[in-house]
């Protein structure tokens, strides 16, 4: 009995990257992928939103990051609307996103040191990107995500000072009050078919 409770409490298993090291590894793999692309480097947003997409979007805890920007309004929002709010807001997002990476040339990803004892289940990982004019501060929060191997997952993100889910959040609670939770869905798909049409 003994040995299977050492069992348990073996340590982090092996395929758990570091929050620091797992940021480092996409923003560095985004920004030499930009590099390397002349439309994505001349701005194409939709080929920038579809590269943040498909390897930022995957080590994002996009539930927990809409039921946070939601606010209480979450708990009021049925399944079918909880997955529009996720769908809309993940495209809004993106977009955000995609827009700070759009003004990249020459730039390089600079890590802030961690402070973070192993036992933290939610760090702060820091980062600035480096090039022409102001560097770009892009700060992220993780998670650990239950279960072995499952690693680390951005659930907030800092760009230029200010952090999304707030900021969003003060923006959801007023469509929320005004016009119900399908209020801010409509506002949401609106916002982003504007977004669209700026390409």
């Amino acid at each position: 009995m003994a040995a299977l409770g050492g069992l348990a409490s073996s340590p982090v298993h092996a395929d758990d990257e570091a929050p620091d090291a797992l940021i480092k590894r996409l923003s560095v793999d985004v920004l030499d992928t930009i590099k390397a692309d002349k439309t994505l480097r001349a701005g194409d947003t939709s080929k920038i939103v579809a590269l943040v997409d498909s390897r930022i979007m995957p080590n994002v805890n996009f539930q927990r990051m809409t039921a946070s920007a939601v606010g209480p309004g979450w708990r009021q929002a049925s399944p079918e609307q909880q997955k529009r709010l996720q769908e809309e807001f993940k495209t809004l997002l993106v977009r955000t996103y995609a827009g700070a990476l759009a003004q990249v040339s020459d730039q390089s990803i600079a890590m802030k040191p961690l402070r973070a004892a192993p036992e933290d289940k939610e760090v702060v990982v820091r980062t600035e990107i480096k090039g022409k004019g102001d560097p770009i501060q892009l700060d992220y929060r993780l998670e650990k995500t239950p279960g072995v191997g499952a690693g680390w997952k951005i659930y907030n993100l800092n760009v230029l000072g200010v952090w999304l889910v707030e900021t969003y959040r003060s923006q959801f609670a007023q469509q929320i009050n005004a016009k119900g939770v399908d209020g801010l869905i409509s506002a949401l798909t609106e916002q982003n078919k504007a977004n669209a049409k700026k390409g």
